[in-house]
């Protein structure tokens, strides 16, 4: 008899999911596909927004930790500001002149 998998391992998509991932990294997914590759890479993906705690499985709570921290990099960098960033930028290098 096969193992069960564990409840950290599992991830959950539909076929549109898939659809949106591959038309993602091919460069010719729709607005749409575009937004439902996001979230499913957000929600399903890293499980940003789950805890990461598995009860007696600290190795299970390690990896679980792993895959959110993808997601939290991914959300913090949508909330940044690339005008501030380049605006940033411009001031460095006009001190370092």
């Amino acid at each position: 008899m096969a193992k069960p998998v564990p409840p950290f391992f599992r991830v959950d998509y539909e076929i549109p999911d898939i659809s949106a991932l591959q038309g993602l990294a091919r460069g010719e997914a729709t607005p749409d596909q575009q937004k439902r590759a996001l979230d499913w890479i957000i929600n399903e993906g890293s499980r940003y927004y789950d805890m990461s705690f598995q009860p007696g499985m600290p190795d299970g709570t390690a990896f679980m930790d792993g895959r959110r921290f993808v997601g939290a990099k991914i959300v913090e960098l949508l909330k940044v500001s690339v005008r501030d960033l380049l605006l940033k930028e411009q001031r460095k290098k006009q001190q370092g002149d």
